[in-house]
């Protein structure tokens, strides 16, 4: 049920202006941690150097792929065997298991180290690698019958190949939504029903109130790998629950846990997930189709057998690639607008800013989340406003009529 952001919360502006006014005269709100501001920035710094490495190690070893090893791995899989079923499944189990291998150390300093070394992480060494190998694992079972299918279209329909995966692909993604609360998310955290019956009731009344139905409120067990904070809606239809992070507990308000409720909620009431799943898969065509071409050009000019030929993988992964970059910055200021969206029906549904910004504002300090970073950051990396942008717009609410 499609409902607006007023007749959802059944406050009115002017109605909890004088409560707005009078919270930020009685109290002063919440303030930012200076300290855990300064470690977030210099994390959110190495990160971004993290990344940079990772996709320049990416880039590089695609390169190399292409103008040096692709032809004779190619050529070692075909002396064992011609069938193209199991070519590519072991040409992309080789390429990929080396990437692993070159790429571990940095998946170990960026995943283990530099969380334990800035406050975020309680994990052990023996849980990171079990995560680390369901990972990989959950990869290799979607990852390569994904290819085999790609590559099946490549020889068979040459021509609308790159509509058949984007279709395909669509499919995978409505899939994988419904069924990542269910099947997914328990192989790494522990997902048991909420005993808090009060709570449980708040958060279902309020979901309720924005015409969604969930299958009840879970914790995710959180607190045995991270000391980060988080709660939402997860799963389509008869899967969406709501999963509240256990390390939301012992700091947060009743309140503040449902204004961050709220704000999932508003992403459902705006029908965002069936947005993001449109603008998705219009993006993931148009790399599909700039792959095509590129990859039709890089079979004539490096004298491939054809498009279904493996031997041109690389072609392929430097396609999506450079397209991913692109449009990322793109795709991420779509996502910050619905953001500020669902941020604007958390304050209507609940009629409380105060929550709003305590909740933010621990969130950032607990999560180490820059709250004001620089606006090429912003632009290029990020998917949700800064949280200092958030914390304006609650503390001004409700605007001006």
């Amino acid at each position: 049920m499609c409902i607006t952001t007023r007749q959802a919360s059944g406050f009115d502006h002017g109605s909890i202006q004088g409560y707005n006014e009078g919270w930020r005269k009685e109290m002063d709100a919440p303030q930012l941690n200076t300290q855990r501001q300064r470690k977030a920035k210099e994390y959110a710094r190495i990160r971004r150097r993290l990344l940079l490495v990772d996709l320049a190690i990416g880039l590089g070893g695609a390169l190399a792929l292409l103008f040096a090893l692709s032809r004779p791995l190619t050529a070692l899989i075909e002396r064992i065997t011609a069938n193209p079923w199991l070519e590519v499944p072991l040409y992309v189990s080789i390429v990929s298991a080396t990437y692993s291998v070159l790429t571990f150390p940095l998946s170990y300093y960026s995943g283990f180290v530099l969380p334990h070394r800035y406050g975020l992480s309680v994990q052990t060494l023996r849980s990171w690698l079990l995560d680390q190998a369901k990972g990989a694992a959950l990869g290799a079972a979607l990852g390569l019958p994904l290819v085999e299918g790609l590559y099946w279209l490549l020889r068979t329909a040459p021509d609308t190949w790159w509509i058949w995966a984007g279709v395909g692909m669509l499919a995978l993604t409505v899939g994988l939504s419904t069924l990542t609360p269910v099947l997914i998310l328990p192989l790494f955290y522990k997902l048991t029903p909420l005993d808090d019956e009060e709570l449980v009731g708040r958060l279902t009344r309020l979901a309720e109130r924005a015409g969604t139905r969930v299958k009840g409120v879970y914790t995710l067990g959180f607190s045995a790998k991270t000391r980060a904070a988080n709660a939402g809606l997860m799963g389509l239809g008869r899967t969406r629950r709501i999963v509240l992070g256990d390390t939301l507990y012992d700091d947060y308000t009743p309140e503040e846990i449902e204004s961050i409720l709220a704000h999932e909620l508003g992403h459902h009431v705006h029908h965002d997930i069936g947005w993001g799943i449109a603008v998705n898969t219009f993006l993931t065509l148009g790399g599909l189709y700039l792959a095509n071409l590129g990859l039709r050009w890089g079979v004539r000019a490096f004298g491939f057998r054809g498009l279904g030929d493996i031997a041109a993988f690389p072609l392929l992964a430097l396609a999506i690639f450079l397209f991913g970059l692109i449009t990322m910055p793109l795709s991420n200021g779509y996502s910050r607008w619905r953001e500020r969206l669902a941020d604007q029906f958390s304050l209507e549904i609940t009629g409380n800013p105060q929550a709003f910004v305590g909740a933010m504002t621990k969130l950032a300090d607990q999560n180490l989340l820059d709250a004001d970073p620089e606006p090429w950051v912003v632009w290029l990396l990020h998917s949700h406003p800064p949280v200092r942008e958030r914390l304006a717009m609650a503390e001004q609410w409700p605007p001006p009529p």
